[in-house]
């Protein structure tokens, strides 16, 4: 492909990306995957470039372009190279047009404006659209940090989680022995912190909330030593399906997968109330805090969607409430920096809960309110809030 012909190519992946967006459509990246599979012309040097494109462009707009050819405009007014290319060449973007527009440059989505937590300023806002780094948690159920090092030797030990190693960008670790035995997962540094703040141990009845496919339940089950039991819930059948195969791979036999129905999630759990020592909420939430590996989201989140996310996480919260036992712990997280999905949401439910606030296990962060922020300027994870309450005995 020629220069002019990738930026064509990423007009055309930017243009599905969009629609995608706004139809509630696959994720960037597998758009992109399968519009290489049908391209077999492309070479490697073709996809790193074109994804290249379109990733710059994505970053560059805070809110929906109008196309993709508007996108990569607005890309190419500050690139004087890039612009060069729209010259009406064979596969390549026709020359811009007088008054053609382009897509506004801004980090994030103008209805955002003011409802980022006050401790961030608009560089620690910028800074989760900077590339995200490979970050791995060795599994303490197949050896410790040193015996994963070694395994891989372009790892160096994360900054911050004792458990964690950091790989140069790109690196595949999927193909490599450590991960095919389970040795290490990927997973973001400061989703390590925040299982580690559970303080989960062996022999305990765990429940992870929302589970997902997995992450932070194969990280809870290793604190376990995998004994005692855990409860690995979520209401997305085809998210848990995932979560087997991870599972063996990990060595870990104590999870109990559990899909439960939205809005019945108390009758599903009924035989859990009031006994888990532990009970993590990591909630469905806007995903700020993630913005590095997905930056299109920002083009799906509106006002009311943010609204209906607020409304279930105050109800998770309170559902997990009932299910701690006394003594026991409710670890909050969201991987959102927008506070009324952090502190605004600890505070309320702190306000109505018998539940008490307890400090962290962890000085990694920011004290936010009763609770911590994480986030890529200040600890170099992605963003994230937690905090944590102890039921009285």
């Amino acid at each position: 492909m020629t220069p002019a012909a990738r930026v064509q190519a990423a007009i055309e992946l930017l243009d599905e990306i969009i629609v995608a967006a706004r139809t509630a459509g696959p994720a960037a990246d597998t758009l992109i995957g399968r519009w290489f599979k049908t391209r077999r012309y492309a070479g490697s040097k073709d996809r790193r470039a074109v994804r290249e494109l379109v990733y710059r462009a994505i970053r560059r707009s805070g809110t929906p372009p109008a196309s993709g050819r508007a996108a990569m405009l607005g890309l190419a007014g500050d690139d004087p190279d890039l612009a060069a290319l729209f010259d009406g060449s064979a596969h390549g973007p026709s020359p811009r047009q007088e008054g053609e527009a382009a897509s506004p440059a801004a980090v994030a989505p103008q209805w955002l404006d003011g409802r980022f937590d006050p401790l961030l300023d608009g560089d620690a806002i910028a800074a989760l659209l900077a590339r995200a780094p490979l970050d791995l948690r060795v599994n303490r159920l197949k050896g410790d940090r040193e015996q994963a090092g070694a395994a891989l030797p372009d790892a160096q030990p994360a900054p911050l989680s004792p458990i964690g190693l950091r790989l140069p960008e790109g690196w595949r670790v999927e193909e490599s022995d450590a991960w095919a035995t389970g040795l290490v997962e990927v997973q973001d540094e400061g989703s390590q912190l925040l299982s580690l703040a559970c303080e989960a141990a062996p022999g305990q009845l765990v429940l992870d909330l929302c589970a997902g496919a997995g992450g932070k339940t194969l990280a809870l089950a290793a604190e376990m030593a995998n004994q005692g039991r855990l409860i690995a819930c979520d209401t997305d059948r085809a998210r848990l399906s995932r979560m087997p195969p991870r599972l063996a791979r990990a060595g870990v036999t104590i999870v109990e997968p559990r899909l439960l129905d939205g809005g019945r999630e108390r009758e599903a759990l009924a035989d859990l109330r009031g006994s888990a020592d532990v009970v993590l909420v990591d909630a469905p939430c806007s995903g700020t805090g993630t913005w590095r590996r997905n930056p299109e989201t920002r083009w799906r989140l509106t006002p009311e969607r943010l609204a209906r996310l607020v409304t279930l996480q105050a109800h998770l919260m309170d559902l997990a409430a009932e299910l701690v036992r006394p003594g026991g712990t409710l670890v909050y997280a969201v991987c959102s920096l927008l506070a009324e999905e952090g502190r605004g949401q600890a505070e309320q439910f702190s306000a109505r809960s018998w539940l008490v606030p307890e400090t962290l296990p962890m000085t990694a962060g920011q004290v936010a309110g009763s609770g911590r922020i994480l986030g890529p300027a200040h600890d170099g994870t992605d963003g994230f809030f937690v905090a944590r309450w102890r039921a009285p005995c």
